[in-house]
């Protein structure tokens, strides 16, 4: 139905600017803006700044890639969308 459609589609954009969100505070202020002040800590023998710019935000990323495809896939087997697997 109609509802149907607009309640997928609002699900998944509520989950992508969710994720998107997740992504600036990592990419841009942790990575960049505070990174400076982070550099103080350190991780794993590196200042914390440089991790998350060099090594955090990957994981982050790949982290937000698995967890965008779970709920997806849950999302569209509650809707019927599952494609047949053969």
């Amino acid at each position: 139905t109609e509802q149907q459609k607009q309640d997928y589609w609002r699900f998944n954009q509520r989950l992508t600017f969710t994720l998107l969100g997740i992504w600036f505070v990592v990419t841009y202020l942790l990575g960049g803006l505070f990174a400076g002040t982070m550099n103080n800590v350190t991780f794993l023998g590196f200042p914390l700044g440089y991790y998350i710019a060099a090594q955090g935000a990957l994981i982050v990323f790949v982290i937000e890639i698995a967890i965008y495809a779970r709920l997806m896939n849950r999302k569209d087997a509650e809707y019927g969308l599952t494609e047949d697997k053969k």
